[in-house]
């Protein structure tokens, strides 16, 4: 009786001891249990130089022999803390993840500093201090120096030294030591330590001749205006310089970079011998790339070492990579051939070989072997779905295949590149990690992930490839069907589109790739449908650059091609098809549903594109030109000029203060909806920025299913 009465309450609680439902907090981060549904692979390095594993576990590091089962402890919590005290610093709370530099000497990082230890003398070889309120922060272990920035300033500090201001006090619109051109062109640091350490490159950035857009603070008891620069398309955008730092000097000088001023320099590198700078310049139609080399000791160009054209775009991604030894060699990536590979080049500008081919792409550069002799490679060379990393000689260009098992591969190589590990999930498999050497033999599995959802009902993902309209391209899409699925049954749609440059939602990965969001819909009863359109990353030159000056078009004829599929299914509801998107998928929701109004029921757009005009020039004149050189196309992507064609239910969300994405953008487009009597409902996020992050995006997802929910 009472254990009768005892799964009652269960039932009336909605808990199934066999099958547990999902919640918001499970799937989404910012939940409170997200990462107890999260395949977490284990914490295992290499140990320096030497080839003997590393693991951290909680306060606690412990050390393996490559052919052994044996873990060993090696130190804890508590003994470093005792370093660190013995030598004046603060004892730390938690372990800190460590980077091990050799085998016994190994760096981490805290809110109040760097640290690098030796293992074998017990003692703190260097503590370099970070400023409070600072940003930016770029290490140079060999100097034992650090620059930051401070506002728009930037510094120096050495050890626990007064900190040394570089460049700076320039006024608001000029800014030291900072990302540039809007982190586009592979672009996330703004300092270049010279290998010695003597001397440090950083941009200068000069936005005065940038418009200031206003964003507003609501926090104030009077709302405050709070302006940034904002490059729109068509319109001035802000100049940059390249300033270099001698340490040994204390003098700056600049690179004579020259006319005109609105290029975009990219990809900056030292090369090996600390004489020379090498940056990828760039020219605002972004089509046309030279790859020049500047005397680091007076700014003087020296030459331009090669060019790159393209009849829509060039985009380079990545610095040149010095091959360890070989007398100013280096790796270049391009796209020239078609696809992303790798080029040897000499400091004179020769091409001596290119190293890779085919009809893949090259998505990651690895590092070398001790010797120098074979550079590591992840890549699509199995199959764009998946990561496979290669083993590719440096004078014949032969390639050994170092991950075997089917699915994306994360690896870290040793430093003598003998050994790799390697940690790899599929469409069934959440994470294994393994030992392997480098000639693909696996030596034995270190961790096999569970299921993180055993127990949990999700629905079964499979993925799926379907054809372009002409036939030309594969497009690989992703569906997870309902939990307890009935063919027999008809069932309700939502597409989650994203489809912009440099991104791919489809892999032979854990769950296909598919969001927590997806699953927890599918355990609701919907099929939840992605597809990766033309333009779309990791398939070549011709497949992402489809799309150039016609942003929506092409994009929305391969989601229809996806749209078509579903409606080919005996299963689906052709009648409750919904689509979700944020930024780019935003822009394609709205594209989607007004572009086949007679589709789509429901759809909710977050952060959406509407006029690309409105959006800044580095990304939206690579993809459409300027406004002026491309007018029919502007047109015809301008979201507002469609608002009469909405039929479905839409709901549209934005971030009050988003500087990716202007909240002017959808403003934009219910003020049309206003004066063409268009009804549609409305979501702004206030002191959110581009997306809905912490907390609140529980929120947020919670509002998004309650709107498919109520309409759909």
């Amino acid at each position: 009786m009472k254990k009768n009465l005892f799964m009652l309450l269960l039932i009336v609680l909605g808990i199934n001891c066999a099958n547990g439902q999902l919640a918001l907090d499970d799937v989404i981060s910012g939940g409170k249990s997200f990462y107890n549904y999260y395949p977490r692979a284990i914490n295992v390095n290499f140990k320096g130089d030497a080839n003997q594993l590393v693991l951290q576990r909680q306060d606690s590091v412990f050390v393996q022999e490559l052919k052994s089962t044996n873990a060993v402890f090696a130190f804890d919590l508590n003994w470093l803390n005792t370093i660190l005290e013995k030598d004046g610093y603060s004892a730390l709370k938690r372990l800190p993840q460590l980077s091990w530099d050799t085998k016994m000497q190994f760096s981490f990082t805290t809110k109040e500093a760097y640290y690098s230890v030796d293992q074998a003398s017990e003692k703190v070889m260097m503590c370099v201090g970070r400023e409070a309120g600072a940003s930016n922060f770029d290490l140079n272990k060999n100097a034992g120096t650090v620059a930051y920035t401070l506002g728009n300033d930037l510094y120096l500090k050495e050890g626990k030294s007064k900190p040394v201001m570089v460049a700076g006090n320039e006024g608001d619109d000029v800014v030291f030591g900072h990302t540039v051109h809007r982190n586009e062109f592979g672009i996330n640091k703004g300092t270049f330590w010279s290998p010695n350490g003597e001397q440090l490159a950083f941009y200068r950035e000069d936005n005065s001749m940038v418009s200031d857009y206003p964003l507003v603070n609501v926090d104030e008891r009077v709302a405050k205006l709070e302006n940034i620069k904002y490059p729109m398309a068509g319109m001035g955008s802000h100049q940059v310089t390249v300033g270099v730092y001698n340490l040994n000097t204390k003098e700056t000088i600049f690179l004579k970079t020259g006319e005109p001023y609105d290029r975009f320099f990219t990809n900056v590198c030292w090369t090996a011998d600390n004489k020379y700078l090498l940056v990828a310049e760039l020219n605002r139609e972004q089509n046309h790339m030279h790859l020049n080399k500047y005397d680091a000791s007076n700014g003087q160009l020296v030459s331009t070492l090669f060019e790159e054209k393209d009849e829509r775009w060039t985009e380079p991604q990545h610095p040149a990579l010095f091959v360890p030894g070989k007398k100013g060699d280096f790796i270049w990536q391009s796209i020239k051939d078609g696809n992303n590979h790798l080029y040897v080049y000499g400091l004179d500008g020769q091409l001596k070989k290119q190293l890779t081919q085919g009809d893949w792409e090259v998505t990651n550069v690895l590092g070398f072997d001790k010797a120098a002799k074979y550079v590591f490679i992840e890549s699509t060379k199995e199959e764009a779905l998946e990561r496979h990393v290669y083993k590719v000689s440096l004078t014949s260009g032969k390639m050994n295949r170092v991950t075997t098992d089917e699915g994306v591969h994360k690896v870290k190589i040793s430093k003598d590149g003998r050994y790799a590990l390697t940690t790899f999930s599929s469409l069934n498999v959440p994470s294994i990690t393994k030992l392997v050497d480098t000639r693909g033999r696996s030596i034995r599995t270190l961790q096999e992930v569970e299921n993180p959802y055993k127990g949990m009902e999700t629905g079964k993902v499979e993925l799926l490839k379907l054809k372009t309209k002409d036939g030309q391209f594969d497009l690989n899409a992703r569906m997870v069907l309902p939990v307890d699925f009935d063919a027999a049954r008809k069932y309700p749609v939502i597409v989650y589109v994203y489809g912009g440059p440099h991104s791919q939602m489809i892999q032979n990965r854990w769950m296909g790739g598919a969001r927590g969001w997806q699953l927890y819909m599918a355990q609701k009863g919907y099929i939840a449908f992605t597809l990766d359109n033309r333009g779309t990353a990791n398939r070549g030159k011709e497949f992402a650059q489809a799309i150039h000056r016609q942003l929506g078009q092409l994009e929305v004829e391969d989601q229809m091609q996806g749209i078509e599929y579903l409606q080919s299914l005996p299963y689906v509801d052709a009648d409750k098809i919904g689509v979700h998107g944020w930024s780019y998928g935003g822009f394609m929701t709205i594209s989607m549903m007004t572009q086949h109004p007679d589709v789509f029921k429901v759809g909710v757009a977050g952060g959406p594109v509407i006029d690309w005009k409105y959006y800044e020039i580095m990304y939206g004149e690579r993809y459409m030109d300027m406004p002026q050189e491309n007018p029919e196309g502007y047109k015809n992507a301008n979201l507002n000029l469609r608002v009469n064609d909405l039929e479905g239910r839409l709901m549209v969300i934005h971030g009050a203060i988003d500087p990716v994405v202007v909240w002017q953008h959808s403003l934009s487009f219910i003020h049309e909806c206003v004066k063409n009597g268009v009804q549609i409902d409305y979501f702004p996020y206030p002191r959110h920025e581009h997306n809905v992050r912490g907390k609140d995006r529980i929120h947020l997802m919670e509002k998004v299913t309650r709107y498919f929910d109520d309409f759909l």
